[in-house]
């Protein structure tokens, strides 16, 4: 289904494709009252922006050699359809009532060398750099990081920001095994706030649960990414890493995961065991009012998921996500307007204003 075209001269970011993944089939077969572009809310044009959609880049997987197959095209749907087709990407795009994607590539590189980390690192933010230059209108993208290299990291941070008009970085869960609260990150942090730019986090799963994941449910996706979001968001907020970088803005895939839902025991562990906490660790607020400094994507499937949600973390943090290619949700701005627990101002916020602050694009 998926065909090529070069889009830029030269063919430079033809090997990037993206796809419809049975996103025009499926959304003419939905009731006829979908939202269309332009999307409107209670008569106010709002432009829409996914900040959590995907895409691969063939060039630098090619680093990897034979590991390249089973890395970039997991047995998931859509996977394949990962590399761009940009006419089919538009179109789904407008199927799905999406003015602009963030796009974002999950980190595959953490375990690899530093040298060979750094190339794939810098071929794909060139190729996502030509792509959103290419269509400014409707692509942004989060840079890739050689996170286990931070003094590295830092310099593709901020190359990708003030020279390549990348709008921010997205990082795993955690880099192999050490988690970002770590002070090996600190440089990382401190040069995402200086630059005012978010931080994507998407989780990649936890190597020590695999065993207990085996069996019929896709548990590694299922019980893994979010437990691994939460267990990321849980050591910036009691480390006191927000404290040290209180500008520091960061994005949550899936909603999260599952700190926002069960959050207000947070507020308890440490006074049921203080043995369990440290005492040279004095955080300036209640754990459970860090959430409302984190953003979180709307990928949590139900209305009612997303009424508590905002709920726990309030309205203005919530952004709208798809989690594309990969068919999770191929509605997420009708999913928005089922929503009636929101207001109408809450809704446009969802659907691209708070977006548009945060990535620095006109809304």
């Amino acid at each position: 289904m998926t065909t090529r075209r070069k889009f830029l001269k030269g063919g430079a970011a033809a090997s990037i494709v993206f796809c419809s993944c049975g996103l025009l089939r499926s959304a003419h077969a939905q009731q006829p009252t979908r939202q269309t572009l332009p999307v409107s809310v209670n008569g106010r044009r709002v432009k829409t922006i996914d900040v959590h959609a995907h895409c691969q880049i063939r060039e630098a997987g090619a680093l990897l050699g034979n590991d390249a197959g089973k890395i970039q095209v997991p047995p998931v749907r859509g996977a394949e359809e990962a590399f761009v087709n940009l006419d089919q990407r538009l179109a789904a795009m407008d199927a799905q009532a999406v003015d602009m994607e963030v796009l974002s590539i999950n980190p595959f590189w953490y375990g690899r060398d530093r040298e060979l980390a750094g190339k794939i690192v810098q071929i794909q933010n060139e190729k996502l750099a030509e792509l959103c230059a290419s269509k400014p209108d409707r692509f942004a993208a989060f840079a890739s990081l050689t996170l286990q290299a931070p003094d590295l990291a830092v310099k593709e941070l901020e190359t990708a920001v003030r020279k390549q008009g990348l709008k921010g970085a997205a990082i795993g869960g955690m880099v192999e095994g050490l988690p970002f609260s770590d002070p090996k990150f600190h440089p990382v942090w401190a040069k995402a706030e200086e630059l005012g730019v978010p931080l994507f986090i998407h989780p990649q799963g936890i190597a020590e649960l695999n065993k207990h994941l085996a069996g019929n449910g896709w548990l590694s996706n299922l019980v893994a990414y979010p437990t691994e979001t939460s267990i990321a968001l849980a050591h910036l907020i009691f480390e006191g890493t927000f404290d040290r970088f209180p500008g520091l803005k960061i994005i949550a895939a899936h909603g999260g995961g599952y700190l926002p839902s069960y959050a207000d025991r947070a507020d308890h562990a440490c006074l049921v065991s203080p043995a369990n906490c440290n005492p040279d660790i004095k955080l300036k607020k209640r754990p459970t009012e860090y959430l409302k400094q984190i953003y979180f994507d709307s990928l949590v499937f139900t209305p009612e998921a997303i009424r508590h949600l905002a709920a726990q973390v309030g309205a203005s943090q919530l952004v709208l996500g798809s989690d594309y290619p990969y068919p999770w949700q191929l509605q997420p701005v009708d999913h928005i307007f089922a929503c009636t627990s929101l207001s109408d101002e809450e809704k446009a916020d969802i659907l691209g204003l708070t977006a548009a602050k945060l990535i620095n694009v006109q809304a």
